[in-house]
């Protein structure tokens, strides 16, 4: 097989093989590999250069989604397989690891705090979040052991910061606790957390 490239737009490398179109590529990547143009390649030799090529892609990918916020390993791998193969993408992934660019643990305790003091979630939808977010059981366990508070405890500070004003208009006790429900609060614990504030001393 004749191997041959095609410059695209911009930076772009489109690689033929027997002037056939099959993959595109940087041209900074493309010099680096060091091909010359008319080479004659085998089978083996193609999967070689083909699957440096996704690699180089996946790299790009995650590096540029990281760049934006955090992520779990699982996100971005799902992420990256978007516009990558599988094999490429995971092994990106394993080499952000490496790099020190993704821990689990680490996203999964910046998260959590973000969950509980800014959007004020109880433990199990902060539970919910990391594990949808696919970080491991036993990670999600520790960092909400972690952050383990009183439900009610939480509930009143909160009620006290942000809902105290809206108690006292028509129908806000229901709108207050219909948001504090969607928060993953128990009406339980809502209602303990009320029962506290108006009997406080």
């Amino acid at each position: 097989m004749v191997i041959k490239s095609q410059k695209g737009r911009g930076k772009k490398i489109h690689i033929l093989l027997d002037s056939e179109y099959q993959i595109t590529t940087d041209v900074d990547f493309w010099s680096e590999y060091g091909v010359p143009d008319g080479s004659d390649i085998d089978e083996n030799e193609w999967n070689s250069i083909k699957s440096s090529i996704n690699y180089r892609k996946a790299l790009n990918k995650g590096a540029d989604l990281l760049s934006r916020r955090n992520h779990s390993e699982y996100e971005l791998k799902t992420k990256i397989m978007r516009t990558c193969d599988a094999v490429s993408s995971e092994k990106a992934v394993q080499r952000f690891v490496e790099l020190g660019y993704l821990n689990d643990e680490e996203f999964a305790k910046e998260l959590a705090e973000h969950l509980f003091t800014v959007k004020n979630y109880s433990a199990g939808n902060v539970r919910s979040e990391l594990l949808k977010r696919g970080v491991d059981r036993d990670i999600v366990a520790s960092v909400i052991a972690d952050n383990d508070t009183d439900p009610v405890d939480s509930l009143v500070n909160i009620i006290n910061k942000k809902y105290l004003r809206k108690l006292s208009e028509e129908g806000g006790r229901q709108k207050v606790t219909a948001a504090l429900a969607r928060k993953g609060f128990s009406y339980s614990d809502i209602k303990s957390a009320f029962y506290r504030i108006e009997n406080e001393e």
